[in-house]
């Protein structure tokens, strides 16, 4: 699991079948100091987050797939929580 802050949404018009009705964020990671840690994931969205806010997401595909509801997905990331101020 590791922190990170929403810096988008993402909206696409052709994706795979289980990522239908499903919130899309892009979320940077942080590391244990604080600095950005790789590349914004794409990460599955149940919370209700927004840009701005900082959530714990987590690169269980099992549980995403869960999530989707589709065994096949690819779907890798998910938040799990919204972290308070």
């Amino acid at each position: 699991m590791l922190i990170g802050k929403v810096v988008g949404r993402a909206i696409s018009t052709m994706k795979h079948r289980s990522f239908q009705g499903v919130k899309l964020l892009l979320v940077q990671a942080y590391d244990a100091s604080g600095g950005p840690d790789g590349e914004p994931v794409l990460v599955v969205d149940n919370l209700g987050a927004g840009v701005g806010m900082r959530v714990l997401i987590s690169s269980d595909g099992k549980g995403a797939r869960e999530l989707v509801g589709a065994k096949d997905s690819p779907v890798r990331w998910l938040t799990v929580g919204v972290v308070d101020e």
